[in-house]
């Protein structure tokens, strides 16, 4: 059993910001604990803009906190997502996040991530595993 506290993990190497300054994220599970998921408590910054691209991952979201607009490049369609709704990239979509206000999610990733991932030029994670150096 694993018990432990986002609060514990503040400033450690789970404690991630991303190179572009407009998320940081809490990765309290990741793929060391070998469950097959990684989770986290992501905050992205009121006036940002993400694109984003899970070429190699699937990723729900749940929104707690905030509000952003999220436009599927895929269809086109933008949505407002606020507390209490969920989005699940279930197709590897092509996406972008435009930030209202400060807006924090827990997001739930497979395979799971390893901590050290960032997104890349095109917005995606690589696939790492424990045993390989970023």
């Amino acid at each position: 059993m694993i018990v432990r506290s986002f609060k514990e993990i503040e400033g450690t190497d789970r404690h991630v910001r991303a190179a572009s300054g407009t998320w940081e994220s809490k990765r309290i599970v990741l793929a060391e604990e070998r469950v097959g998921f990684s989770l986290h408590e992501t905050i992205l910054y009121a006036g940002t803009e993400t694109s984003m691209w899970y070429a190699n991952h699937v990723e729900a979201v749940v929104c707690v906190e905030g509000e952003a607009e999220l436009t599927d490049h895929e269809t086109g369609r933008t949505y407002t997502v606020t507390p209490g709704t969920m989005y699940l990239l279930d197709g590897h979509e092509r996406h972008t996040l435009r930030v209202r206000r400060d807006f924090r999610c827990f997001c739930v990733f497979n395979p799971p991530v390893t901590g050290r991932e960032d997104h890349d030029e095109n917005g995606a994670y690589p696939l790492l595993t424990e045993d390989e150096e970023v």
